[in-house]
C-alpha cells in the first residue's frame, strides 16, 4: 500500500493542473464543483481541511477543492479507499491538481465520514508553503 500511495503522490506532484488556476483560486469554483456540506452531513468548514468543494461525479476519490475562510484555494484533497489502495487492478493515475504548484504533500489515514463512509487515505496537495497551513487551522 505505501508504494502505491507514493507512486500516487509522485504523479500528483507532477501532474498538469486540470483547469486553469484562475478558475480555482477563489471559492467558489466554477464547473461542476458544488459545496460539500451541501451533499453530505458535514460543517462547512472542517479545521485541518478547511471549506471543501468537490465534482459530484468524482466521488469518492475527488479532487476536492479546499478554501480557507477568506475563499483562498490551499490545498488540493483526494480521499482514496483504502480497499482500491490495495486492490492490484485499480489505479490513481494523473492526479491532477487544479489549484496549480504543489508546495508539499501530506498523507494520512481517515476511518470514514458523512461522504467517504469507508475508511480512506487523505491525500492533501498543498498549494500553500507548510507555515500557511494555519490558514485552515481550528480558531
Amino acid at each position: 500500500m505505501s508504494f502505491r500511495i507514493a507512486a500516487a503522490i509522485a504523479l500528483a506532484a507532477i501532474a498538469l493542473p486540470a483547469m486553469a488556476a484562475d478558475q480555482v483560486e477563489k471559492a467558489p469554483p466554477s464547473g461542476a464543483y458544488k459545496k460539500v456540506s451541501e451533499l453530505v452531513k458535514l460543517p462547512d468548514f472542517l479545521p485541518g481541511l478547511g471549506q471543501l468543494f468537490v465534482d459530484p461525479k468524482t466521488l469518492p476519490a475527488g479532487p476536492f477543492l479546499a478554501y480557507d475562510r477568506d475563499g483562498r484555494l490551499v490545498s488540493t484533497v483526494y480521499m482514496l479507499p483504502v480497499e482500491d489502495l490495495s486492490n492490484k487492478d485499480k489505479r490513481f493515475d494523473d492526479l491532477a491538481a487544479p489549484g496549480g504548484k504543489v508546495d508539499h504533500v501530506d498523507v494520512y489515514f481517515n476511518a470514514g465520514h458523512p461522504g467517504v463512509e469507508k475508511p480512506h487515505a487523505h491525500v492533501v496537495l498543498w498549494h500553500v508553503p507548510k507555515a500557511d497551513e494555519s490558514r485552515v487551522a481550528a480558531k
